[in-house]
């Protein structure tokens, strides 16, 4: 495995911080006694963004291929809505989960600081998919050249979805394992 820690380049979590997630393999996760209602609901929660982003992908190329008539209003409303809810999940775990999880493993203790430089990196991911959202909506508002806007878009949100999944999967595979290894201890 790839033991890069930029989100851009890695492939995984890098191998000394895989001690937990190669303990717990993700096909056993739901089965385990100490899998709990409050981590399913959090894998609900990154399901809910890989769908709306791929949804969002789908609008797109939709609408590139003339099949989408009400394409900017439903990619606007879409676009905020995931972008909300996102920003909010980030904050929650950066201010109450990774604190608590942190310290109840020192081997993976840097996992800790590679999703949360993920995380400001995702402000980036953020401020792109923004600013590309916006100039479609601006383009169709002055009657601009929204299908190069769109489809500069649908390139932003496949970055995205890159990211997203990179990071989604790397930190699913930190938290998870934490919780099935010291589920009694974390309540």
């Amino acid at each position: 495995m790839n033991e890069d820690k930029n989100i851009a380049t890695r492939t995984g979590l890098p191998d000394h911080l895989r001690v937990l997630a190669d303990k717990y393999p993700r096909d056993m996760w739901r089965g385990h006694p100490n899998f709990n209602e409050l981590t399913s609901f959090w894998l609900e929660r990154h399901l809910m963004f890989r769908q709306i982003l791929g949804k969002l992908q789908d609008g797109s190329a939709e609408f590139l291929d003339g099949r989408a008539p009400r394409y900017v209003p439903e990619m606007a409303r879409y676009t905020g809505f995931f972008l909300e809810q996102l920003h909010e999940h980030h904050n929650i775990e950066d201010h109450h989960f990774f604190p608590k999880f942190k310290p109840f493993d020192a081997r993976v203790e840097t996992a800790f600081e590679l999703l949360d430089a993920d995380h400001h990196a995702l402000d980036g991911q953020m401020t792109a998919l923004t600013e590309a959202s916006n100039a479609v909506i601006g383009a169709a508002q002055s009657d601009g050249d929204v299908i190069t806007a769109a489809a500069r878009l649908r390139d932003v949100q496949g970055g995205f979805e890159r990211f997203l999944n990179r990071h989604l999967c790397d930190e699913e595979e930190v938290i998870v394992p934490i919780v099935l290894e010291y589920g009694e201890e974390i309540d």
